[in-house]
């Protein structure tokens, strides 16, 4: 915030002589959240078109995971998680491009106390894809009915899972894969098989993966800030989230379009220095 409220240019290209926390804290609560949810959406294309998946053979790839922002209970009622503490939680999915690039593909807030797996339905919904889920999504039942519907799906199971051994495959020599086994899941209806058509080494690979989603959400709350927010209604703490999402896409499209090795960080640091500067000010800093 003082690094906005220094910003001569900022403030007069805003066309105010200052801004405070309170100001943004009413903007946030005027704002329609479908808007912003528009302009992530057709960011997301953008990206989509820019970037191909990983390979040929693996396809697309999208990780699902979900983080948690605490919040102070006296400020944020409405989102009350334990008797002394209140939080929401950003559920996201987001489209694994390459080892270097992933981008939020479809997101909701919720408060912090759902569960993960209670947003199961709402970010696997695509046949085209391959998920990635830690042990939060397991449902054996939900398994069952996705490979009903030919989605295909990686997860890390319990150390108390039903397991009923179908074929026991071989393993490269060595190879950092200890077992690889066809297995079936659960018991009675509730069970499943999925994806063979990967080896044991790739699907350890695919699921290595997931931990870029961990990585997302490490960097958005430090660069952009998504630990502290500047409204206490439902809808300004929404809005900010959204907001963030936004400024996480623009930055990876402007590195993308311009080719250029500056990491994220780095385009982020420049484009606070020289955001109000001329454009070729700019280029000049990240060519």
């Amino acid at each position: 915030m003082r690094e906005v409220q220094n910003n001569v240019d900022f403030l007069q290209a805003l066309g105010i002589t200052s801004i405070s926390a309170s100001q943004l804290s009413r903007k946030n609560n005027r704002l329609d959240p479908e808007v912003l949810q528009a302009i992530l959406c057709d960011l997301k294309t953008l990206l989509h078109r820019l970037r191909s998946p990983m390979s040929a053979r693996l396809g697309i790839v999208k990780i699902i995971d979900s983080t948690t922002m605490s919040l102070c209970l006296n400020k944020y009622k409405w989102a009350i998680f334990r008797k002394s503490k209140a939080g929401v939680k950003l559920h996201l999915r987001v489209t694994f491009a390459d080892p270097d690039h992933v981008y939020p593909d479809k997101a909701v807030v919720t408060p912090a106390k759902p569960a993960d797996h209670t947003q199961m339905d709402f970010f696997i919904d695509e046949t085209d894809a391959t998920y990635l889920m830690d042990r939060g999504y397991l449902d054996y039942g939900k398994y069952d009915n996705y490979c009903k519907l030919g989605i295909r799906f990686v997860s890390r199971l319990k150390n108390n899972a039903l397991i009923e051994e179908v074929e026991e495959l071989p393993v490269a020599a060595r190879s950092n894969i200890l077992r690889d086994e066809k297995v079936i899941l659960g018991k009675g209806k509730k069970r499943m098989t999925n994806r063979f058509d990967l080896s044991a080494a790739e699907i350890g690979d695919l699921y290595r993966s997931r931990w870029e989603i961990e990585t997302f959400f490490r960097w958005v709350k430090q660069h952009l800030k998504l630990t502290r927010f500047y409204g206490t209604s439902e809808q300004a703490v929404i809005n900010q989230i959204w907001i963030c999402l936004i400024a996480y896409c623009l930055d990876l499209l402007i590195k993308l379009d311009l080719e250029t090795n500056k990491t994220l960080s780095e385009l982020v640091d420049i484009l606070k220095t020289l955001l109000w500067k001329p454009w070729d000010n700019f280029i000049a800093a990240v060519i």
